[in-house]
């Protein structure tokens, strides 16, 4: 018998009626700006956006690693100035957004983010992906280039097969949950997982346990495809990363005109490591050309 890619969901309403209502909760008190929440519509389903600051063609999207959502960007919200910041509910993920037909493909995951941009009118955005939210730009630009001016990777996912470093770290990281809070926090700096450190983003977590994953499709970047995006890029990796090994060499080696950094003593969660060295990078990126180039 064929077998579909499952839309994922929560069990049951009643399951995602409690998550939402923790989600809100946290937000209220984690975000620190005002924001606009928006639903834009895709041929997969509805994208749920937090907004900061103004509307513009050339937004700042964030887009956030497996097992994450808007929420985990709520200390970048206030950082951007006068510039429109957007933080993205992914679909596949427990969040607002309402997904409606799987999205597993290469082409699905990228059509969605295409969809998302034309939505909210962006022309020239930078798109920010940490992890997950790193293949997802990456892919994107190759199949649908014209709406994004600049790509911030933060330790990108689709660039090795995972090694079993990382595998080991995320075992940790779900055993360390299991802990009380002192010893959590120990963990959070030992592994290191910032994540483990945030107690309301941890309530989020915890509130969704009821809601079934998609299959997502482990894609590794051929050389030919990396060197095949035309905007600046630049990857951030963390040294304490897993993934720094097996990503800083490969990416210098296959495209060296890409902006590669590694950031002493961040790990995986460098958005939530090191994030004002991140935020850094990310404004400054990219640096302006020099007076006369191109005339």
């Amino acid at each position: 018998m064929a077998r579909f890619p499952r839309i994922p969901g929560f069990s049951s309403d009643a399951a995602r009626a409690r998550f939402l209502a923790v989600y809100d909760s946290v937000l209220q008190r984690l975000w620190p700006v005002p924001i606009r929440a928006e639903d834009i519509a895709t041929s997969a389903g509805t994208v749920r956006i937090y907004r900061a600051g103004p509307n513009g063609r050339d937004p700042y999207v964030l887009l956030t690693m497996l097992g994450g959502n808007a929420l985990a960007w709520h200390r970048w919200m206030g950082r951007f100035g006068d510039r429109s910041v957007i933080a993205v509910d992914p679909f596949g993920e427990p969040d607002h957004s309402v997904q409606t037909r799987p999205v597993n493909s290469r082409e699905g995951a990228a059509g969605w983010v295409e969809e998302l941009l034309a939505g909210i009118g962006a022309q020239r955005a930078h798109l920010v992906g940490a992890s997950w939210g790193g293949y997802l730009a990456v892919e994107h630009e190759l199949r649908h280039p014209g709406r994004v001016a600049a790509i911030t990777l933060v330790e990108p996912a689709g660039l090795r097969t995972l090694p079993w470093r990382f595998w080991l770290w995320t075992i940790f990281s779900g055993l360390a949950l299991l802990l009380p809070a002192p010893l959590r926090r120990w963990a959070a700096r030992r592994l290191p997982n910032a994540t483990l450190a945030e107690d309301e983003l941890l309530r989020v977590l915890r509130a969704s346990l009821r809601y079934r994953r998609p299959d997502n499709q482990t894609v590794v970047f051929t050389d030919q495809e990396l060197a095949g995006v035309r905007v600046p890029v630049q990857a951030l990796f963390g040294s304490r990363s897993p993934l720094q090994a097996v990503g800083v060499d490969r990416l210098r080696a296959a495209v060296p005109g890409w902006r590669v950094e590694v950031i002493p003593g961040a790990g995986h969660t460098l958005v939530m490591d090191a994030e004002d060295q991140v935020i850094e990078r990310v404004l400054a990126f990219p640096p302006p050309a020099p007076i006369g180039e191109g005339s």
